[in-house]
């Protein structure tokens, strides 16, 4: 998800405010101050756009990565707040925007209840991952999601009394886990096509050990993800997660 150029419009019209092409009382000093100050955005540099304050903040709000535009939002909600409860009208604005912001942090990952039987380890990194992908974008969180799914794979083994190897891979967790545990037999309505979709998984699942090693921050890799690759692992992982989730139990009511 991005923002829409309504809701882009909407922001800066109703509830910044815009007079002689001056975006509310942003000057281009205090403009450049805002993103680092208000939003925790240290690369936008406003001067290196052109036109006025208020086409600067366009371009800037339109072109950046849904997380850095959630980021923006919010800075606009701390520095154009205080008139905020002077009409019910700008009240229920304010709302909306926060709604946009929280859409843009989390609706493009799979969510995926908390487990109860795991090492606290996985429960920590399932929650660093969130808090990742809301602060620094899912670049950063591809290492804690793999963290959490190896360390819930080898849980689920150790709760299953299925042996395993000390080190063992997440990819060996789950051909164990698959060739030991029944409830991730094969066995109902189209059973070898979904035993052909749990092969594909297990290979997934074999891939993301590279790129996390090689392509994201677990490693001072010089190459990195874009978003739209991280995400793409990310929710690969949960995918993976929420299955054996659903099938052996292992879930928060």
């Amino acid at each position: 998800m991005a923002l829409s150029n309504q809701q882009i419009m909407t922001v800066v019209n109703r509830y910044i405010g815009v007079e002689g092409g001056y975006l509310g009382d942003f000057s281009y000093r205090t403009h450049t101050d805002f993103y680092p100050e208000y939003c925790g955005i240290d690369d936008v540099f406003p001067e290196t756009y052109t036109g006025t304050t208020r086409q600067r903040f366009i371009e800037i709000l339109s072109t950046r990565k849904p997380h850095d535009q959630a980021k923006i939002l919010r800075g606009v909600i701390d520095r154009f707040g205080d008139e905020d409860t002077q009409s019910d009208s700008r009240t229920r604005l304010r709302k909306q925007i926060l709604q946009w912001a929280a859409e843009l942090e989390g609706a493009t990952v799979i969510t995926i209840a908390s487990p109860t039987e795991t090492r606290a380890v996985v429960i920590r990194a399932l929650g660093d991952a969130d808090n990742l992908v809301r602060t620094s974008g899912a670049t950063s969180a591809v290492d804690r999601i793999h963290t959490a799914l190896h360390g819930h794979l080898l849980a689920l083994c150790e709760s299953s009394s299925i042996e395993i190897e000390e080190g063992a891979t997440s990819t060996r967790a789950l051909k164990l886990l698959r060739q030991h545990h029944p409830a991730l037999q094969a066995t109902g309505p189209r059973a070898e096509d979904i035993t052909r979709v749990l092969n594909s998984l297990a290979n997934v699942l074999d891939t993301l050990n590279p790129i996390r090693n090689n392509a994201s921050v677990a490693h001072p890799n010089l190459e990195l993800l874009d978003d739209p690759e991280a995400l793409l692992a990310i929710n690969a992982g949960r995918t993976i997660f929420a299955y054996l989730d659903s099938k052996m139990g292992h879930r928060e009511p």
